[in-house]
This record gives C-alpha cells, sequence and structure tokens, in this order.
C-alpha cells in the first residue's frame, strides 16, 4: 500500500454531509418586488412634503403659526404609524394588495380634504386620511411583505424599500415648491392625490402577489414551544429598547427634514435653495441607505443603527453652528448621510432576533415608535420656534435626544457581543 492509498486522518475524522444545500427564496421576481414596493412608498409619502415645502404659506393662510402646519404634517406621521398595527395584521390575513390599494384610496381623499384650508380640516386630512387609513396600509405592511421575498440579502432589501419617504423627499420638493408658486399649495395637493392614484392602485394589481412560505422559519416557530430569552433577556425587554431607540433617534431626524426650508428662508436663504437643499439631504439619504444596507446583511442590524446614530448626532450638532449657503450644504450632506440607515436598521434587527411568525406586530409596532418620533420630532421643533423665534433650542432638542438613543443602541450592541461570547 503506497502513501497515496491512505487518507489523511482529518479526511477520514470529517463527516460528510449529503444534506441538499438549503434553496434560497430570493429569485428576480424579490428585486422586481422590492422595486415595485419603493415607487409605492415613494409617491404614498409625497404628500406630506406639500405641507412641508410650504409650510409658511399654509401658515400664513391658517393664522400664522408654524406649528399648524407642522402638526399635520406630525399628525400624518403618527398616523400612519398607528395605523400600521392594524394593517399589518390585516395584510397578513387577506393579502398586500387591499390594503395598498384602500390606503392610496385614503391618501386621495386626506389630500382633497387638506386643501379645504381650515386648521381642522388640515388635521384629519393629514392624520386620519392621509395617515392613520393612508400610508398605513402600504409603510408598515410592505416592510413585512417584502422581508418575505428574501432571506440572504434581507438587509439590503429592506434598505431599498425603506428609502422610500426619502425618495420622496428627493424627488418632490422641487416639484412641488414649484407648483406651489405657481398653482399655489391646495391645487397642489389636488393634483398630487390624482396623480398618486393613477400610479399606485395599477402596480398594486398587477406586481403584489403572495410571498414565497418560508419553510424553516415556520418549523422553528413550531418546534420552540417555550418562548426563548433574546440576548439573554426577555424578548419584550430587548424589543422595547430597540422601539424606544427608534422613537429617540427620529426625533431627531425628522427636525431638519420638517423645517429646513423654513430655516433657510428665516436666514434670507430663498426657498428655491431650501428646497434643493432637502432634496440633496434626502436624495443622499436615499442613495448611501443602499450602502448602509450592505452593511447590514455584514455588520447586523444594533451594530448598523449604533454606527448611523453617531454620525446623525454629529450631523446635527452641525445645524447649531452653521447659518452659512455652503456650510449648510455640507451639514445637509453629512445629515443625509448618517440618519438614512436607522429604521431599516431597526427592522433587520426584529427580523434577526425574532421569527418570522411574530414580525407582522413587531414590525409595526417598531415603526409606530419610529414614526412617533418623526412626529413629535417636527411638531416640538415648530412649537419651540413659535416659543423663542428661532430653530437654534429645537436643534439643541434633537442633539440631546440622538445621544439617549446612543446610550440605548450602547447597551444592546455590549450586550449582544456579551452574548455571543458567553455562548
Amino acid at each position: 500500500m503506497t502513501t497515496h492509498d491512505i487518507e489523511p486522518r482529518s479526511a477520514q475524522s470529517r463527516p460528510i454531509d449529503t444534506r441538499p444545500p438549503a434553496l434560497s427564496i430570493e429569485t428576480r421576481t424579490s428585486w422586481v418586488v422590492a422595486s415595485v414596493s419603493l415607487i409605492l412608498l415613494g409617491f404614498s409619502f409625497g404628500g406630506p412634503w406639500i405641507t412641508a415645502v410650504g409650510l409658511k404659506e399654509i401658515a400664513a393662510d391658517t393664522g400664522g403659526a408654524r406649528q399648524v402646519p407642522s402638526l399635520a404634517v406630525s399628525l400624518s406621521l403618527f398616523g400612519g404609524a398607528v395605523g400600521g398595527l392594524l394593517m399589518g395584521r390585516l395584510a397578513n390575513s387577506y393579502g398586500i394588495r387591499w390594503t395598498v390599494i384602500v390606503g392610496s384610496v385614503m391618501i386621495a381623499i386626506g389630500l382633497f380634504i387638506s386643501a379645504l384650508g381650515a386648521p381642522w380640516q388640515l388635521y384629519v386630512g393629514h392624520g386620519l386620511f392621509m395617515g392613520l387609513l393612508g400610508n398605513a396600509g402600504l409603510n408598515a405592511p410592505l416592510f413585512v411583505y417584502v422581508s418575505r421575498w428574501f432571506d440572504r440579502r434581507r438587509g439590503s432589501a429592506l434598505a431599498l424599500i425603506s428609502s422610500g419617504g426619502y425618495l420622496a423627499g428627493f424627488v418632490w420638493p422641487t416639484v412641488f415648491e414649484r407648483s406651489i408658486a405657481y398653482f399655489g399649495w391646495r391645487w397642489t395637493m389636488i393634483g398630487f392625490a390624482i396623480a398618486q392614484l393613477a400610479v399606485i392602485v395599477p402596480l398594486a394589481i398587477v406586481y403584489l402577489r403572495p410571498p414565497p412560505e418560508i419553510q424553516h422559519d415556520t418549523a422553528h416557530a413550531a418546534a420552540d414551544g417555550a418562548r426563548p430569552k433574546v440576548l439573554g433577556w426577555h424578548p419584550n425587554v430587548v424589543f422595547g429598547m430597540i422601539a424606544l431607540a427608534g422613537f429617540l433617534c427620529c426625533v431627531t431626524m425628522s427636525m431638519p427634514q420638517q423645517h429646513l426650508v423654513a430655516y433657510c428662508s428665516d436666514l434670507g436663504i430663498s426657498a428655491t435653495a431650501g428646497a434643493t437643499m432637502l432634496s440633496l439631504l434626502l436624495g443622499l439619504g436615499f442613495f448611501s441607505r443602499q450602502g448602509w444596507g450592505w452593511l447590514s446583511d455584514r455588520m447586523g442590524g444594533v451594530l448598523t443603527a449604533f454606527c448611523s446614530s453617531i454620525l446623525q448626532c454629529v450631523a446635527m450638532t452641525g445645524f447649531l453652528f452653521t447659518q452659512e449657503p455652503v456650510g449648510l450644504f455640507v451639514v445637509s450632506t453629512a445629515f443625509g448621510l448618517g440618519f438614512s440607515a436607522l429604521i431599516p436598521a431597526y427592522v433587520l434587527a426584529i427580523r434577526e432576533l425574532y421569527p418570522m411568525s411574530e414580525a407582522h406586530w413587531r414590525v409595526p409596532a417598531v415603526l409606530l415608535l419610529t414614526g412617533s418620533g418623526m412626529a413629535f420630532g417636527g411638531w416640538i421643533a415648530g412649537y419651540l420656534y413659535d416659543i423663542y423665534g428661532y430653530y437654534t433650542p429645537a436643534f439643541a432638542t434633537g442633539v440631546a435626544f440622538n445621544i439617549a438613543n446612543i446610550a440605548i443602541l450602547s447597551m444592546l450592541l455590549v450586550r449582544q457581543r456579551s452574548y455571543a461570547y458567553m455562548r
């Protein structure tokens, strides 16, 4: 017997894996569905930007207080977040297509009501119809829906569709600024109501089909009789920390987005330049989010959120010290690069730490807290402006909320690393 006839000892003792390789559920259709969902959200999030861009004009027509249109935008965000809890369950039971179509119709009704112009009509149109009954039918349900089409590049897919709001912020502010200048904010709302119906309803009918089943998640959920701990803690403790972190960071996130155009106007910078600055901020948020998605597939949701939150905090601090156009463009660029990973990172963390059978309520619940943070941040910035007459107190408040967010994410990150080491 020659030495070539003898297998190395390591090879003899190595078990042979006869199991077939796991099949991925990701296909070209998965990315088509994700891309269509991005377009749907790009339109559904468009309506509130009319109010953000036309904030000064709407305030002048409703008594002069900027907190009136600010509160309307906040109510639309809060309503969409609250409604997601119900719409997530309905989409899970009856299918995503119907919640998306009904949501689009409600957004159109809300824009028509808001265009009537009285403060209470703005609140009802934005909060009830555009938010609670409208965007709620698209935002949270589409997050869960798209995540069920992916098992390997879920972070990248979630980053893509979560960019819908920022795609809207990139595309629509300059369009709305010109439309408001020529036709007024009321006719701009009516025109956009018709446009989003014409786009969302046909796309929903054609492309939103049932997602593939994820067999290993279903089997895992069935096999676990006892509720497992998450990072060594009760599952709802970790969940509460993630949700609270989402609220805190989104308070900061919403302030420049809702008030940047008005802030520039106060400094003597034209509304056109302010709208361009906002589009730059949100456009960079959209494109950098795709890079964050690639990183999150490798880093995980918690670490991605931690890094993004630090960058957002640094950029938000920059707004406290910058008032020149060039400086504001630089700070807006930094803010767009910084904040963009946060919301999809929280959703990814939920999908990493909890079974798919709980996604239909845990994901909307997290988005409720992030949406509430966006709503509160936009309103409190307008409220503080009305008290002090300038934006520095509001932006300083945003920095404080961001620091609290970093503290919570630090605890989660340390716990995650320690728990992984102990195992």
